[in-house]
């Protein structure tokens, strides 16, 4: 379960006095606390505070949940761990355990600058440890991807803007409803109250679909936490707009405009996202706040097209990586870490809720790896 969606206050109409640090976390909780709340703390003097105690992050998933869930995780990037682990059960490190270990990174969809850039990076930290044995290599790889993938970690944030308006795309397939009912559901359980926007007006049953996510995230005894707006067989753009003006008119925490899937190879239908994104920022001035990309991390170097191309034409502030989950093309992460970084705020390996979890780099590294 997500526990990073932590309301932020509004910032006062003038610089007040900074309130009363709270307890230092302990040195190797620092960093982590720092995405947990989405963003390293600023300064006092740059960001004005009111004058209440500082907000404290939501508490952290039951370590069983995470654990579990790195458990699916490594089972999903069996298919794709088990060729590259494969070349270190040898007994020395030559030339042909570099080609060995080339043609697998290769073959897991890695990409040829990611896997020019790990081989190179391995051999550095090979000669600098000065490993002599296949398995102390193996351990020198996770590190290389570790440290490649690292810049993808972000968090999510809510809160800075009153609405926060979130517009999530993809291509026909790729679990992109599934993934907006999924954080929606996690918004709603951290107290966000959430508005939908069925702007998938083409595909049926879409509408409906996303009902069921927002009957499954009202809270027994509490107010109302999602909505849904839509309008039947509308035009996407109006939907979105609609939406955003009831977002803020009903003081809702979120909004999230589904839209329909779009060939990137159509021009015309990509067309109709920049539509929705100028019509969104009518409505909102300073929105859409995220451009969330939906890729299936079964298609592999497909899933880098698609995010050079949806990049290209809506600048994306984060993606989702959905079906990790017995996909031998996991490697794909590397090539948009080296390729085009945009931050991956989730990856799923199933159909279950707690199965959209956030991405740490060193968990994805050891768990291909392991």
């Amino acid at each position: 379960m997500f526990s990073f969606f932590k309301k932020k206050p509004a910032a006062a109409e003038a610089p007040s006095p900074a309130p009363a640090a709270e307890p230092s976390p302990a040195p190797e909780r620092a960093s982590w606390l720092d995405r947990l709340r989405g963003t390293a703390p600023a300064p006092a003097s740059e960001v004005p505070q009111p004058p209440t105690a500082m907000p404290v992050p939501a508490p952290a998933p039951a370590p069983e949940e995470r654990a579990s869930w790195l458990d699916k995780l490594r089972g999903g990037l069996r298919k794709t761990g088990s060729s590259i682990t494969r070349v270190f059960t040898g007994t020395q490190i030559d030339d042909a355990l570099y080609e060995d270990l080339e043609e697998a990174l290769l073959m897991a969809d890695a990409g040829v600058k990611a896997t020019e850039f790990l081989l190179n990076d391995l051999k550095r930290r090979v000669k600098e440890a000065r490993a002599t044995d296949p398995a102390a290599v193996k351990g020198l790889l996770a590190d290389a991807i570790s440290d490649l993938l690292r810049p993808l970690e972000k968090g999510l944030e809510v809160g800075r803007h009153q609405p926060t308006v979130m517009m999530v795309v993809g291509v026909n397939g790729a679990g992109k409803t599934t993934s907006v009912g999924k954080l929606t559901r996690h918004l709603a359980d951290n107290g966000q109250k959430v508005l939908l926007a069925a702007a998938d007006t083409f595909r049926a049953a879409a509408r409906e679909q996303l009902a069921v996510w927002a009957e499954r995230a009202d809270i027994p005894g509490a107010r109302q936490a999602v909505e849904i707006v839509s309008q039947e067989s509308g035009d996407p753009a109006a939907v979105s707009f609609d939406a955003v003006v009831a977002g803020k008119s009903r003081g809702c925490d979120v909004v999230i405009a589904d839209t329909a899937g779009r060939l990137t190879t159509q021009a015309h239908l990509m067309d109709e996202l920049k539509k929705i994104k100028r019509v969104i920022g009518k409505a909102q001035g300073d929105a859409p706040h995220e451009v969330l990309l939906v890729v299936d991390g079964n298609t592999g170097q497909n899933a880098l097209s698609q995010v050079k191309a949806f990049d290209d034409a809506l600048q994306l502030t984060g993606l989702i990586v959905t079906k990790l989950d017995g996909t031998a093309k996991g490697g794909v992460l590397a090539a948009i870490a080296r390729e085009r970084p945009i931050p991956v705020y989730f990856i799923g390996v199933g159909e279950k809720l707690e199965d959209l979890q956030t991405f740490e780099a060193r968990e994805f590294a050891q768990a291909l790896l392991s």
